[in-house]
């Protein structure tokens, strides 16, 4: 009876020695758990990758005019008409510009700023 007495002491040290051990462990793997955590909280959080708007091309445009067998570009008339106003009227800034084009006159007036004239025109 002795001997199962310290057979029973024996064991229960064992038992308690384990059972610390293995509160030990989870202590350690709760701490491992809270500095993991710690460092996922830390660390910057990656942002998702921007999405790239996708911008579609501008289509290539001309305008012509056409009359009595003869074409014209509209975008030559217009850089003439700049060009002819701004012979004219030295040091003055040009902040809209529009184009009229009469083909049966074989001519294109212009309105600078506003402001036009017979005189404002271009020869077709």
């Amino acid at each position: 009876m002795a001997t199962a007495k310290r057979e029973t002491k024996a064991t229960a040290k064992t038992t308690k020695a384990a059972a610390s051990k293995t509160a030990a462990a989870k202590t350690a793997v709760k701490e491992e758990v809270k500095e993991t955590a710690v460092v996922k909280e830390a660390a910057p959080a990656k942002k998702p990758a921007a999405k790239r708007a996708v911008k579609a091309a501008e289509p290539t445009a001309a305008v012509y005019v056409q009359y009595a067998g003869k074409q014209a570009a509209v975008k030559d008339l217009l850089e003439a008409a700049k060009a002819a106003f701004a012979q004219a009227h030295e040091g003055v800034e040009i902040k809209s510009i529009e184009l009229y084009v009469k083909p049966e006159e074989a001519v294109a007036y212009y309105v600078v700023n506003g402001e036009g004239s017979d005189d404002y025109k271009i020869e077709l």
